[in-house]
């Protein structure tokens, strides 16, 4: 006689029955896992691929424009075949691809690991130009924070100093003029700052660091001509006439000479070369 369970459509039969197949499906779902456990093991312990397919592979994803897939290729490279040339190279050309990918942190990261492990290797020259590149793409106006142009400047002067027979030289150069005039403009544009509030002293040892130290930018007419104006309005007539002085020489028909000459004017007095650090910054030339 078949039994029904209270308050349920099932036999035992049929409870048996799907006991049955809960135990089918768990041990499929059992012999699943396993598989899978076995195939990430033997996946794992699988041969390494050579180095020259990995870093061919990533040098053909370059080509293609896929740098996610090419630092990965790159990555594996120095994964499977740490001391190898193929991991050398890879290494540097994952940084290069960072790079690419606006990824400054890890190209910085990446190629300074690479100067760190090879710096006399024929690929120094370009990490390091990497390096500087990373730096110099970053470099924000003059009102903002200038740590990264100081940086892409070092790392810019570096490979002018230490590789100035590679191809990278030249660009550096036109590089480092470009980061030492950025580096003037903050300085002239929190000089001006001070001016305007009058705070003269900490105005003229801004336009000091421009004077004495980035006489090659085209902002050192305008900050000789500042520091004649903080000078006068601090009644410092010697360092104004001095300012003027080193102006005239060296800018004789810059508007800011003008300029000066007439504050100078005004008070009765002419450019004269007193000495002292900015008389000195042209190798003391002036107009007296």
């Amino acid at each position: 006689m078949k039994t029904v369970w209270s308050g349920a459509s099932i036999t035992r039969k049929g409870l048996t029955t799907v006991a049955a197949l809960a135990a089918i499906v768990g041990g499929s779902a059992f012999l699943s896992a396993c598989q899978k456990n076995v195939e990430g093991t033997l996946a794992a312990y699988a041969d390494d691929q050579p180095a020259g397919v990995l870093y061919n592979r990533g040098l053909g994803y370059m080509n293609a424009g896929k740098f996610g897939d090419a630092i990965d290729e790159f990555e594996e490279v120095d994964r499977q075949h740490p001391y190898s040339e193929e991991a050398r190279k890879a290494l540097v050309m994952s940084a290069f691809a960072n790079y690419r990918r606006g990824n400054y942190d890890s190209a910085i990261a990446t190629a300074s690991r690479y100067l760190m492990l090879y710096p006399g290797s024929p690929d120094a020259a370009y990490a390091q130009y990497i390096l500087g590149q990373c730096y110099f793409a970053q470099v924000s106006d003059v009102t903002r924070d200038q740590e990264m142009t100081q940086k892409a400047l070092n790392a810019m002067q570096t490979i002018v100093d230490r590789y100035p027979d590679s191809e990278y030289a030249a660009d550096a150069s036109k590089k480092v003029i470009m980061t030492r005039d950025q580096l003037a403009g903050k300085e002239m544009q929190v000089g001006r700052y001070y001016l305007e509030q009058r705070q003269y002293i900490a105005a003229v040892n801004r336009f000091d660091v421009v004077v004495t130290q980035y006489q090659d930018t085209r902002h050192v007419e305008e900050a000789l001509e500042r520091l004649v104006e903080a000078n006068l309005s601090m009644g410092l007539v010697r360092e104004a006439q001095t300012a003027a002085a080193v102006l005239g020489h060296n800018f004789p028909n810059s508007r800011w000479y003008k300029d000066a000459y007439n504050l100078l004017q005004k008070k009765g007095l002419l450019p004269e070369n007193f000495g002292g650090s900015v008389g000195e910054a042209f190798n003391g030339k002036s107009a007296t």
